[in-house]
């Protein structure tokens, strides 16, 4: 059988059909039926319709990754898992909004009732509360699973119940409208203070919610609840209308004012007791001013990543404990700017995009710094670099260079071909406080 293969091959060759095509007409010779060659002819449709093609591509896939990811983020779905070797204990693994719960208890596991009047809406849109949302208390959650509610843009509130033992630092990310998390007094591993999630014995602060600035805009009178519980703001600009939050001076609001604004609502007092700030733990906070205790030992990956409206971070010493998260000029013995002395650990990423501080110094207490600590907090605004410019540390470039320095750490500025490093001031000292 193989033979006559063969043969039957050999057959079709020699039968095939020989172009007898003239030497002057080589490159431009047209077979019937077929286009004529592109030879010295304009390729410029063709370049715009790759270019066309590939941009439609790119809003194809765009499209598709936004209505994946909305799907994915508002399905109205509860997931829970049954803890290996412990009958009846849970861990909450994601908890996905479906557009209308604003508050959420983590105690039994959780299922939602669909009101009727929201049936056939799109999910994400229904314009009621008036969906239920029951606990089964047989069914114990200890455990929170890492990102379990990542990116959700409608959680206001968490509460967190007394059997909830095991807090996965990365389960809050990107919660843009979370305000408050409250923990049961009962709980035996972890507190809040006034809404700021902590372990129990306030030795490390686990989560500073993103938008924890607007509940404080409503506590300390920038705000009022309308009579359906709304927040509504006091603030408005020069032509009356409602400002949500005050950035800066205006007619209507002095320089005096607006400091008394980012005291009362963009400024953040860690107490003396905190030892660590945890990873994401103030990531996109909307803070002017971060006070930091003297007994801080480390400030985890990414603990104040994107928080780019920080305008300085300040170190402080006091003589007795000081649990207070709220400023007050009488709460401290001693301040000064920047990190603290004592501290030993700065995590990877910690301080990135953070351009509204113009001010570090690395005490000599620290030999960990993670990679791209400081990247992309300095940036290019006429002719000039701003932002950390210049980086202090206290101690001279042999000893620092002992410590465990991480890639690319410092703010280095990069944008297309402009590419600069600042400098580094070894065995700086550092600068007083302003009087």
């Amino acid at each position: 059988m193989k033979k006559d293969k063969a043969k039957t091959k050999k057959t079709l060759v020699a039968e095939e059909e020989i172009l007898e095509i003239p030497e002057d007409e080589i490159w431009t010779y047209q077979i019937d039926g077929l286009a004529a060659p592109k030879i010295n002819a304009s390729y410029k449709d063709k370049k715009l319709g790759k270019v066309l093609f590939v941009l439609f591509i790119i809003f194809a896939i765009a499209v598709s990754m936004f209505f994946s990811v909305r799907a994915l983020l508002n399905t109205g779905t509860l997931e829970y898992k049954e803890i290996e070797g412990k009958a009846g204990e849970y861990e909450l693994i994601q908890f996905s909004n479906n557009g209308s719960i604003t508050e959420f208890r983590v105690e039994g596991a959780a299922s939602l009732n669909y009101d009727a009047e929201d049936a056939g809406m799109l999910l994400g849109e229904a314009q009621t509360n008036n969906d239920v949302v029951s606990y089964d208390k047989s069914k114990k959650v200890t455990k929170i699973h890492e990102y379990a509610f990542n990116c959700d843009g409608t959680l206001q509130v968490i509460r967190i119940g007394a059997d909830v033992t095991d807090i996965d630092a990365k389960s809050f990310y990107s919660c843009w409208a979370l305000q408050c998390i409250y923990v049961d007094k009962n709980n035996p591993n972890y507190c809040d203070i006034d809404g700021v999630l902590y372990n129990k014995d306030m030795t490390e602060i686990i989560c500073y919610p993103i938008d924890h600035d607007r509940y404080l805009r409503l506590k300390n009178g920038y705000a009022h609840l309308d009579e359906n519980g709304v927040q509504v703001s006091d603030l408005v600009d020069d032509d009356g209308k409602e400002m949500e939050e005050l950035w800066g001076t205006t007619k209507k609001y002095d320089e005096k004012y607006f400091e008394e604004y980012n005291l009362k609502v963009r400024t953040y007092v860690l107490p003396s007791t905190v030892e660590k700030i945890g990873p994401l733990c103030f990531n996109y906070a909307n803070l002017r001013y971060v006070y930091l205790p003297e007994g801080l030992k480390e400030i985890g990956t990414l603990g104040f990543f994107d928080a780019g409206n920080i305008n300085a971070i300040y170190s402080y010493k006091t003589d007795k404990v000081n649990t207070e998260t709220a400023y007050s000029p009488d709460m401290f013995q001693t301040v000064y700017p920047s990190l603290p002395e004592g501290l030993e650990k700065i995590g990877s990423d910690c301080f990135t995009k953070d351009r509204g501080l113009t001010y570090m110094y690395i005490p000599s207490s620290v030999k960990y710094i993670g990679h791209h600590a400081f990247w992309d907090a300095v940036y290019k605004e006429d002719g000039e670099l701003h932002g950390i410019s210049q980086m202090n540390v206290a101690v001279d470039e042999a000893t620092f260079e002992k410590g465990e320095i991480g890639s690319s750490w410092l703010p280095k500025y990069d944008y297309m071909l402009f590419k600069k490093n600042i400098d580094v001031n070894y065995s700086a000292e550092r600068v007083q406080m302003p009087q």
